[in-house]
């Protein structure tokens, strides 16, 4: 058996620019950089994954995404404790980028698992969680 990690995200846009305008200041604020730019795509890293922005080609960018059609349901950020979660909250009520499901709160009656639900401008829904019991290792 192999053992490997998370390494990057292509999603593809429909708007690149609306995707940026979203994008640079929420992946800036969780701590990613602006790796690289073009007038195609954008790559964000933290050091350990990558997110990449696509600009999606014609006729596909009029398609439309819904997360309950096959494939990518949302996308989680793992973070390293609840008042973290917090900070996103403050920070995307700060951006008036409505929250989902009231909010950061804990989803597990069994366990830890606080967690933050919002959706970017195209409906792909984003998490934040802190999880220990599900997600041990450190960050």
């Amino acid at each position: 058996m192999i053992r490997v990690t998370f390494s990057h995200l292509d999603y593809n846009v429909s708007d690149l620019a609306k995707a940026k305008s979203f994008y640079d200041p929420l992946m800036g604020f969780l701590g990613f950089h602006k790796e690289h730019e073009t007038d195609q795509w954008i790559l964000y890293s933290n050091d350990r994954m990558k997110l990449c922005l696509v600009q999606s080609e014609p006729p596909y960018d009029q398609m439309g995404f819904h997360r309950k059609h096959p494939g990518l349901n949302h996308f989680a950020f793992q973070a390293v404790s609840s008042k973290d979660v917090d900070q996103v909250a403050d920070f995307l009520q700060r951006q008036n980028i409505p929250i989902l499901y009231d909010s950061p709160r804990n989803f597990d009656e069994d366990g830890l698992y606080y967690a933050l639900f919002f959706e970017d401008p195209f409906r792909l829904k984003l998490e934040v969680v802190y999880s220990p019991d599900y997600f041990p290792r450190s960050l």
